[in-house]
């Protein structure tokens, strides 16, 4: 398998608190498990996966690698109905979709990326989790679900996560997202693109379709088309792969070369004042 590709949707930037790439490949991340924080490293030694872990959440995570790494995965439910697609699984060799099973550590980041640049977004990410988070083995473990209430606005403010954002993450630390994850929608400001990207990680949902992304959509429609569309257009698309659809969009992600950009790029804000 391809531990670098399935988990590396987990890293929020290259610089994410929580989540560490030594030199030599191994892969160290930060969770606050239902037993408390905890740090886990993987690695792999020719055909092995090796994992340690450390402090109170160091056996809940040990117990759930499998899962982390696509252990529940099925890759072969994946039936090619283009031969771009054919050719985006031959390059995607080893690639599996795992679950956290976190799925408040998926939401938080979910939140902050909504409708603004991945660069302001992890920009917030590292701040809070720098300011609020536990450190642990060099890794810092984000705050517990109840504990981003006691993050005061002008922290926020600092983060350069918007008013509107903190409020919808202050929302759902007051819910029971974690046993009813399929709930998510019904608090205030999580629509389904947020679901969609908290599903993919938390669920390792093969099926989640983040419609409303900024970039997804053209990049499917090149990938399979050639040409780009819109999420209808997507949507279309995808149709033929119900149940896997995600799936698709990821080996997109990997392989398929990018979309080039031929308008501006989306400004990351800075309105902070120090």
């Amino acid at each position: 398998m391809d531990i670098r590709r399935t988990l590396g949707i987990h890293r929020r930037g290259s610089s994410d608190p929580a989540y560490r790439v030594s030199p030599g490949g191994a892969i160290t991340r930060g969770s606050h498990t239902p037993d408390g924080p905890g740090v886990l490293t993987i690695s792999r030694i020719n055909k092995t996966v090796q994992a340690k872990a450390w402090d109170d959440g160091a056996e809940w995570l040990l117990d759930h690698l499998p899962r982390l790494l696509g252990a529940d995965d099925e890759p072969e439910a994946l039936a090619p109905k283009h031969d771009a697609v054919t050719r985006l699984i031959q390059g995607a060799s080893g690639v599996r979709l795992g679950a956290t099973d976190r799925v408040w550590e998926a939401l938080v980041p979910a939140v902050l990326e909504q409708k603004v640049p991945g660069a302001e977004a992890w920009r917030a990410w590292r701040y809070l989790l720098n300011h609020f988070g536990t450190d642990l083995n060099e890794t810092k473990i984000p705050p517990a679900q109840r504990e981003w209430l006691d993050i005061p606005s002008w922290e926020w403010h600092k983060s350069g996560a918007e008013p509107v954002r903190m409020r919808t993450i202050r929302t759902a630390a007051h819910a029971d997202i974690e046993t009813k994850p399929e709930h998510l929608t019904a608090i205030p400001g999580i629509g389904p693109w947020t679901e969609a990207e908290v599903r993919i990680r938390a669920l390792g949902d093969p099926d989640a379709v983040p419609v409303g992304d900024y970039h997804i959509a053209g990049h499917v429609g090149l990938a399979l088309t050639g040409q780009k569309v819109d999420d209808a257009g997507m949507l279309e698309l995808l149709e033929p792969y119900a149940g896997q659809r995600y799936r698709v969009i990821r080996l997109i992600e990997l392989v398929a070369p990018k979309p080039v950009r031929r308008g501006s790029r989306m400004p990351v804000r800075d309105y902070r004042d120090f």
